[in-house]
């Protein structure tokens, strides 16, 4: 296994070849913003908060799904980057019903955070007010699709630790959403194990447990950590 060298912010950076830009700054201690991202599952580079610059490269490459070569020089913070970030996440809120101040996840939501590192004090664009469905069929969770980022770490996290694949995408551009078992209710579900992965994998008030009032969804990523990291070590064969 060869080490490559990097810089990433003008710090000189070394990282194993099969290392994303992601993995490498993470390990590094640099910051960069994601919202797609779950350790454990894969990445598909669906938000794009990642972007980054690379010398040499006319185009923004995804930090998650772009691997570390030899000499390469990233910069994660410029002026630009912080633009498309902060117009990403304008984006989002304007393309959704994000109330923050009635939100189960108030205060424990990633897209809040988000919104708070970029600054975002207004959103600039045109709100499009889509009709979204909220599905309360499920015994113990609910879904409200206004909240929902279209980031797809439910239906990862689903198919590959749970091997369930409750949840899947449907539609295409501005009506695509995420269904369960092609298109019926959640309670009616013949797949879901009820474990409840999905919840924890949300990165905002999407997915909810039942009885939660504002601000109180809470979520436990230790139990996905843990799952993980016993799979890679093969601790459950005999």
């Amino acid at each position: 296994m060869s080490v490559k060298i990097l810089t990433i912010n003008e710090k000189l950076v070394s990282a194993r070849e099969e290392e994303t830009i992601l993995e490498a700054a993470r390990e590094a201690g640099i910051h960069i913003p994601t919202l797609c991202h779950l350790n454990g599952v894969t990445d598909v580079g669906a938000c794009r908060l990642c972007l980054v610059e690379i010398a040499g490269s006319h185009k923004l490459q995804p930090a998650c799904v772009t691997k570390v070569a030899e000499g390469m020089s990233v910069h994660t913070n410029s002026d630009r980057l912080q633009k498309y970030r902060r117009t990403i996440v304008e984006m989002l809120f304007a393309e959704g019903n994000h109330i923050c101040s009635v939100c189960v996840a108030n205060g424990n939501c990633e897209l809040q955070d988000l919104a708070i590192e970029m600054g975002m004090d207004s959103v600039r664009l045109e709100y499009q007010f889509p009709n979204r469905h909220v599905d309360i069929s499920h015994d113990r969770f609910g879904i409200d699709r206004n909240r929902c980022v279209l980031c797809t770490r439910c239906i990862r996290v689903c198919d590959e630790i749970e091997g369930a694949h409750t949840w899947d995408m449907a539609g295409r551009g501005t009506n695509s959403h995420v269904i369960t078992d092609l298109n019926q209710p959640w309670g009616t579900s013949q797949t879901c194990t009820n474990c409840g992965k999905c919840l924890n994998a949300c990165p905002t008030g999407a997915i909810f447990q039942k009885g939660s009032g504002v601000g109180e969804m809470k979520r436990d990523r230790t139990q996905l950590e843990f799952l993980v990291t016993a799979r890679e070590k093969k601790q459950w064969l005999v």
